[in-house]
Formats: structure tokens, sequence, C-alpha cells
């Protein structure tokens, strides 16, 4: 029978995410989230001979005797226990060809499946490089089973495989059983018959670690590489932001222009340009961002920055397994809390999704260039440091920084003294694939977009019409948004947040923000427009609020968005993936606390000084 229906299963760092982006392209299907495998990706590629097969990239796995969420779902899936889930026709097992002796294990336990199975001998041109001699016949041989070499990150490295799958047609057969206490046995058995590895292997990772994973120059490399991306973040971003700011305002004015007075234009010009284009202008520094992270998981340098700092972490109260997902908070909180699966010890990952909010998310991005690009002199320090840069930068040390003091109260809370090993594997050096890292910023961009023309779209639509209804009396002074829902709602809230510095407008603005962070620009954006500001569009945001707030008001409303928890989609993830509304009650409650403390101090303490 033809094979329709293939997994993909391999140890982390094989290159199996990149193969699949190599055979799938733009075909994909992300379980909402880019960047990383937390359940599975699908995607769907066509053979010469027409015939489409349906592709699943399964979570990187150590072993099918799981340990971790993510080991289940992949054990599951090739078992067929999942629900919802139909049983693989095929399993491609890939294997980083540098590193056969400790994937070999793996195949071995898949093997032992019974599954029609191929495997992938991923990283091939490494390996040569390397002077690693594979013997693919005799390797056949030995395992029982196809041995195709793919080359993942090149154009055409996967032509192989596409051409062995075209022809293959799954065979109702058993593979032979493979007894526990033989795996490492075999393992061994196969190298000697099929590899040579050279006599002196390779010194240029050894070389580029001594540096990267020196407990000094390393920390001090992996600091100036993070400031480095905060400084790119704003200087490179800033002429494309320009010409979207450019491109919103000119067809903001031909609306406002071409439309009748009236709700519609109100509507479009107050509502749809004054919201949606306020948060549309980042998507520059957001990509940007997204960049650096793609290239630097590309590159292998991630999982040296988990072992550099896993004794810094082990202080705080967590390992280095919590650094990938802590990373990936710095994308979305929600991938990141569903990338702790891969954490085994129980009390590590509750830690770790309880602290993942503090990492600096992308939306909230736009509230920090905004106030930043408003309040902060773009001016340069020392004649080569652009001063946003480094004061955005502060700002996600200020996360991370807060994040490991949560750490370590939890630690200390619960006296837990045990000590957890970090068993990671450091994957070799290699260039990132343009073709990865374009996939990856074509995924975050739509994602982007989406919530742009979903969430924030019908978030900006209904507080245009609670800014609107009801409308003033005849004869009434006042803007009309002052007598509106939300002017009303806004001035009711504003005794609770005064003692921190935010004026009405800013209370408003804080409700729609609860769905989604940057969710609170836009809400700027349409209040400022209702409020009278005929200037307040797109571009004129910044000028506006520098014009009218304190700059106490702004540093408080920066302070209050390093902690406060304003997405609840992140809290029904930490609902999901703890099972519990005590821990969820727990993250709202100790976030909104720190939020109101750091804001009040802030703002008490600059309104002082000023």
């Amino acid at each position: 029978m033809s094979i329709s229906r293939i997994a993909l299963v391999g140890n982390p760092n094989c290159g199996k995410t990149a193969l699949f982006n190599q055979l799938t392209g733009s075909r994909q299907k992300v379980a909402n989230y880019a960047g990383v495998t937390v359940e599975r990706k699908e995607g769907r590629f066509t053979a010469p001979s027409g015939r489409v097969f349906s592709l699943l990239d399964l979570p990187g796995a150590y072993s099918l005797d799981a340990t971790s969420p993510d080991e289940v779902i992949t054990r599951d899936i090739c078992l067929g226990r999942r629900a919802g889930e139909a049983v693989p026709e095929l399993i491609v097992c890939v294997v980083d060809a540098t590193n056969l002796r400790l994937h070999l294990r793996f195949v071995l336990e898949v093997k032992r499946l019974g599954r029609p199975m191929v495997l992938a001998l991923n990283m091939m041109d490494a390996a040569r490089k390397r002077g690693v001699t594979i013997n693919r016949e005799e390797l056949q041989r030995q395992l029982g089973m196809d041995v195709i070499e793919t080359v993942a990150i090149q154009t055409g490295g996967a032509q192989d495989l596409v051409a062995h799958l075209d022809k293959v047609v799954a065979r109702d057969m058993v593979a032979p059983l493979v007894h526990e206490g033989e795996v490492h046995d075999q393992v061994r058995k196969i190298l000697a018959a099929a590899v040579v590895m050279p006599t002196a292997t390779s010194g240029i990772d050894d070389t580029i670690d001594r540096w990267v994973l020196h407990p000094v120059f390393g920390l001090a490399i992996l600091a100036l590489v993070m400031f480095f991306i905060f400084q790119a973040v704003f200087s490179w971003a800033e002429p494309l932001m320009d010409g979207i700011t450019n491109g919103v305002t000119v067809t903001g004015e031909w609306f406002a222009a071409t439309l009748p007075d009236g709700l519609l234009r109100s509507l479009v010009v107050d509502g749809l340009f004054a919201g949606l284009g306020a948060v549309l202008v980042f998507l520059p520094q957001i990509l940007i961002l997204f960049f650096f992270i793609l290239v630097l998981e590309e590159s292998g340098y991630l999982p040296r920055a988990a072992f550099l700092l896993d004794r810094l972490m082990f202080k705080a109260g967590l390992t280095g397994r919590s650094f990938i997902p802590l990373l990936s908070s710095f994308a979305c909180a929600i991938p990141g809390i569903m990338a702790t699966r891969s954490i085994q010890d129980p009390r590590d990952r509750l830690t770790t999704i309880l602290v993942a909010p503090l990492m600096t998310c992308s939306a909230r991005l736009p509230v920090y260039t905004l106030l930043i690009a408003a309040f902060i002199p773009a001016s340069t320090v020392w004649g080569i440091f652009n001063l946003q840069g480094i004061v955005l930068f502060v700002l996600y040390v200020a996360g991370i920084v807060s994040a490991m003091a949560v750490a370590w109260f939890i630690k200390r809370m619960r006296k837990d003294k045990s000590e957890h090993a970090l068993l990671m594997e450091l994957p070799s050096y290699r260039m990132p694939g343009v073709r990865n890292v374009a996939i990856g910023l074509w995924e975050r961009a739509l994602i982007f977009l989406r919530r742009v023309t979903t969430i924030i779209l019908s978030l900006t639509v209904l507080l245009w019409f609670l800014s609107t209804f009801p409308a003033p009396p005849e004869g009434a002074t006042l803007p009309a948004i002052d007598y509106s829902l939300a002017g009303q709602l806004g001035r009711l809230m504003e005794p609770v947040f005064a003692p921190i510095g935010f004026n009405w407008q800013v209370c408003i603005a804080l409700i729609p923000g609860l769905a989604a962070r940057e969710v609170a620009v836009a809400a700027l954006g349409t209040v400022y427009a209702m409020s009278g500001s005929e200037e307040a569009v797109a571009a004129q945001l910044g000028p506006l609020i520098a014009a009218q707030w304190s700059l106490a008001t702004a540093l408080s409303l920066l302070a209050w968005y390093v902690f406060a928890p304003q997405c609840m989609s992140t809290l029904a993830v930490i609902r999901r993936e703890t099972n519990s509304w005590r821990t969820v009650a727990v993250s709202a409650g100790y976030l909104f606390g720190l939020a109101y403390l750091a804001a009040f101090l802030t703002y008490q303490i600059t309104k002082a000084l000023t």
C-alpha cells in the first residue's frame, strides 16, 4: 500500500525540524506557536510521482521510556495511543551523523516498535568535514532498515529521501526485537562495523567552547550578545517603522478626507487607524528580535547558553533545562509554558511555569518602544550605544532578574535542598539555514498579523463603541468620551491607580490589554483620538503622550508591564498545563502585586527626584 502518513522522530538537535521545513516549506500547520516543536507540526509535500504525503514533526525525545510530557507525546503517537491521531504508516528516524554513538540507541528503541521505518542520516556534510566515514550499506545491514543520507539545511538536501519515500511500500513486517540489556552493546557493534572515526576529532567546536563555555568569559559573551540584539531592535527597525508609519498616516488621512462626518468616519479613523496602526508599526522590531533568536537556535548556541547558566539558575531554584522554555517566553509565555514539558522534575517544572510570564514577551515590545521613544532621548552613550536600546535592554534584564528572584523565593519556601543534574547534548556548531530562519520569521509575522486582524481588531472596535456611546448631552462642553461607558469606567478606576500615576486614559487601556498586552497601545490610540485629539493617529501617539504625561507616569507604566500578567491566554495555559486553578490564582495574584508595588515605587521615587 502507498504511504501517506509519516512521522519524523529523533533526539533533540538532530536537525529533524530543519528536515521537516525542507520537505514541507510553507505547507505547514503549526499548533498556534512558531519556532519550537511543542506538541507537533504537520505539513504536506508532494513527491515527483504526484503522491501526497502528510508529515508529522514530533517532539524531540531521548527515549521512548518517557520521563517528560514531550516524550510521552512522541511515544503515544508512534504507538497509536493518542486520541484523535492516526497511527503513522512509516517512521522516519532522524539522526546526527556526527554523533551516532548517542543517537543510535534511540533508533534501536524505535525499531522495537515493529513499525515500518527509515533512517535519515542527517548532517552528512558536517560528518565528512570532520573525517567521519560511514558505510551506509553496512549500516543498513546492521540495522535491518533503509538508510538515506540527508543534509537538511541545504536546498535539495532531502531529495534522496523524497525519492525513497516515493518508491517505498509499507510492508506488513515486524522488526526484530532488541532486548533491553543489549542496547548499548548493539550500538558499539554497529559503530565498529559501519563507522570509522577520525584519529583526531575536529578542534573547531572545542576551540569555540573554551571561550563560550568559560565561567567568566562565557557569561560576558552571552551578555554582549543580548545587549547587541536589543541595540539592533531599535537601530535597525527605525527605517522600516518609519515606512509603516508613513503608510498608515497617509492612508488614514485619505480616509479622513474622503468619508463624511459621522459614526463610520469615527470608527475608521479614530478606531481602526488610530488603534491598529499604533500596533502594526512595531512588526519590524518583533521580527528583528525573532531573527536573532532563530539564528542562535539554528547555530547550536542556545543549548550552550543553557549549560552555561545551569549553575547560576540552580542557585535561583531552577536548572539549565529551564533556559529554553524561558527563552521561548521572550517570544510568548504560552509556548514557553508548554515547553516546560521537557523538564522532568515536577517541582522545577512548576517553578518555571510560575516565572515564565516575567520574561519580556514580544507583546510587551509595542508598549515598551512607544514609551521609550516618547520619553527617552534618541541619543548615544559613549558615542556608540543607543540610549533607547540600553533602556530596552535594562527592561529585559529586569524581567530576568525578577524571575530569578521569584524562583529563589519559591525554592526557599518549599525548603528544597535537592540537586537535579543537567544532562543534555551540546550539538555541533553550524551555519543557520536561511530557509529555516525565513520560515520561522514568516510564521511569526503571520501570528502577529493574525492577532492584529482578529483579537486586536475586535477589541479596538469594542473599545471604540464603549468610547462613543452613550452620546454626550446637547450643549456638552467636554469631549464625547467623558460621557461614554469607557470614560465613566476609567474615571471609576482612576482613584485605585492614582498612587502609581495612571490617569483615566491609561486605566481604560489596561482593560482590553487583559486579552493581549499590545492591545493597550491600540487602546491608547483610540482613547486619545476619541478625546478630541485629532492629531492622535499612529504617527502622533508618542509625541501626544510625551506632551501630556509626566516622566514619572511613563516609567511607572513601564515598571507595571515588567510584571503585570495582562494576558488571559497565558493564565488559561497555566490552568491547562497544571490542572490547578490554585496555581492560576497564585500566578495572577503575585504578578499583580509585584506590578503595583514596582509601579508605586517607580512613580513616587521619580516624582520626588524630578
